[in-house]
C-alpha cells in the first residue's frame, strides 16, 4: 500500500497537517517552528543542487546529440506559439472567473502595507523593460546555476549546445560526458526523492504551526475562485487540446500526478523539474524534446502563475473600489503577457510581477499584504498547473512533431515509476 510515492507524499501531508495544528494549539516557541522547517529546507535545497546541472546536460544532449538547426529552429518556434496562446487563454480565463465571481468586492485593504509587501514592491520597481531584458543573457553561467535562474541558464545552455553541434565530430566527446553526467542526476534524483515524503510533511507542519488552521480558510472566497478557474482551465483549456493530440489520458494522468503533487505540496515547479523530465519521457516524449521544451515552459509556459496574476490583479481593483473597463483589463492582460515571461520558478515569484502591474495601474500595493495571508494556498495550486501545463506542452510538441511515442532515444535513465502504457493511438 505504501509502495507508492503518491500514497507516501500523501501521508507525509496529512501527517504534517497534524503536528502543525497540534504545534499552533500548544503555543511552541519560534525556535521550534525553525526546527520544523530544516527537513523541508534541507529536501529542496538538495532539489535545487540537482535542477542546473539537469537542464544543461539534457539541452546539451537534446540538441547536440540529436538535432540539427533547421530543426530546432522549427520546434522552437513551435514551441513559443504554443508558449504564448496558452498562457493568453490562462490570462482570459482568470479575468472571467474574477469578473463573475468579484471575490474582491466586499473586502477591506489593510491600512498599511506589511513589511513583506514592501520588500515584495522594492524588487518589482527594479523589475523593468530593459532590466527584464539584460536578466536573460547571465553574467556568468556559474552564478545563474548557483543562483537557480533557469532562464538564464536555458540560454546559456542553449547557445552552448549549438556550439556543440556545429563543431561536429569534435562535439560529440562532450555530449557523451554531457549524457553520462545526466544519467547519474537522474539516479541521485532518485535517491532525493525517498525524502519527499518527510520534506513535505515537514514543510506543512511548520505553515500550519506559524499561521493556525486558519490558513487553510482565510479569504476563502478568493482561494475557491482561483482553485475554480484552474480548474476550468484544465478541464476546458488543457483537456481538449490533449484531445486534439490523440494523446493517451490515463498514461499521461500516471506521468504527471507525482510531479504535480509534489510541486502542489512544496509550492516550487523546480522539486518537481527531474521527476517530470523522467516521467514524460517514459510516457513517450523523446529526450530531444522533453529536455527543450519543459526547461524553456518553465520560463515561458507558467500557465497557472499568469491565471493567478490577472485575477489578482483585479481582485486588488474590486478591494479598492476601482472599477476596470474593458479596455483597462485588455491593458492589464497584455502588460501581465509580457512581464509574466521569464519569472523565475520559485515560490512568491508571482507577486513581484503582480507588485509591478499593480503599480503601472495606480492599484493600492496593500492589496498584496492582504494577498499574502493566504497566498501560501494558492502558490500551491497555481504551481502544480504549471507543471501539468509544462508536461503537456512537452507532448503536444512530441505529437507536433510527429515523434510521439516512437523511442527514437535509447532511454538508458534508472525508472521513477512504472508508467502504465495505452496503446498509442494512430497517426
Amino acid at each position: 500500500m505504501f509502495n507508492s510515492m503518491t500514497t507516501r507524499i500523501f501521508l507525509g501531508l496529512a501527517i504534517g497537517i497534524g503536528i502543525g495544528i497540534w504545534v499552533h494549539e500548544t503555543g511552541s516557541s519560534p525556535n521550534a517552528l525553525a526546527w520544523l522547517n530544516v527537513p523541508s529546507k534541507i529536501f529542496l535545497n538538495l532539489i535545487k543542487c540537482i535542477v542546473a546541472p539537469l537542464i544543461f546536460t539534457m539541452l546539451v544532449v537534446g540538441i547536440a546529440g540529436h538535432s540539427d538547426l533547421k530543426q530546432l529552429g522549427r520546434m522552437g518556434l513551435r514551441t513559443m506559439g504554443y508558449f504564448i496562446a496558452v498562457t493568453t487563454l490562462a490570462l482570459f480565463v482568470g479575468l472571467v472567473a474574477v469578473n463573475l465571481v468579484k471575490p474582491g468586492v466586499g473586502v477591506n485593504l489593510p491600512q498599511e502595507t506589511s513589511k513583506a509587501a514592501q520588500d515584495i514592491a522594492a524588487n518589482a520597481a527594479n523589475l523593468t523593460p530593459q532590466q527584464h531584458l539584460i536578466h536573460i543573457v547571465p553574467t556568468s553561467v556559474v552564478k545563474a546555476a548557483a543562483d537557480n535562474e533557469v532562464l538564464p541558464l536555458v540560454v546559456f545552455s542553449l547557445m552552448f549546445a549549438v556550439a556543440v553541434l556545429l563543431i561536429g565530430e569534435k562535439g560529440k566527446p562532450v555530449v557523451a560526458v554531457c549524457e553520462s553526467v545526466a544519467e547519474a542526476m537522474f539516479v541521485f534524483t532518485g535517491f532525493v526523492m525517498k525524502l519527499a515524503p518527510i520534506g513535505v510533511g515537514a514543510a506543512m507542519a511548520e505553515t500550519v504551526g506559524r499561521s493556525g488552521p486558519g490558513v487553510l480558510s482565510n479569504l476563502a472566497i478568493l482561494v475557491l475562485t482561483l482553485y475554480g478557474a484552474l480548474i476550468a482551465f484544465l478541464l476546458l483549456v488543457l483537456l481538449p487540446i490533449a484531445l486534439w493530440a490523440r494523446l493517451p489520458l490515463r498514461s499521461f494522468f500516471s506521468a504527471v500526478k507525482e510531479p504535480a503533487l509534489l510541486a502542489f505540496t512544496t509550492t516550487s515547479s523546480e522539486s518537481a523539474l527531474p521527476l517530470a523530465l523522467e516521467n514524460m519521457e517514459r510516457y513517450g516524449v523523446p529526450r530531444r524534446i522533453v529536455s527543450f521544451v519543459l526547461p524553456l515552459g518553465y520560463s515561458f509556459n507558467l500557465d497557472g502563475s499568469t491565471l493567478y496574476l490577472s485575477l489578482a490583479a483585479v481582485f486588488v481593483a474590486q478591494a479598492a473600489g476601482r472599477d476596470l473597463g474593458v479596455g483597462d483589463q485588455l491593458l492589464m492582460l497584455a502588460t501581465l503577457m509580457l512581464s509574466s515571461k521569464g519569472i523565475a520558478a520559485v515560490p512568491r515569484a508571482s507577486l513581484v510581477v503582480l507588485a509591478g502591474t499593480l503599480s503601472a495601474f495606480g492599484l493600492p500595493l496593500e492589496g498584496i499584504a492582504l494577498i499574502l495571508g493566504v497566498d501560501v494556498l494558492m502558490d500551491m495550486a497555481r504551481t502544480a498547473t504549471n507543471v501539468v501545463g509544462n508536461c503537456l506542452a512537452s507532448a503536444i510538441i512530441a505529437r507536433w512533431e510527429g515523434v510521439f511515442g516512437t523511442n527514437e532515444d535509447d532511454v538508458a535513465f534508472a525508472p521513477a515509476a512504472a508508467i502504465d502504457q495505452e496503446p498509442k493511438p494512430p497517426e
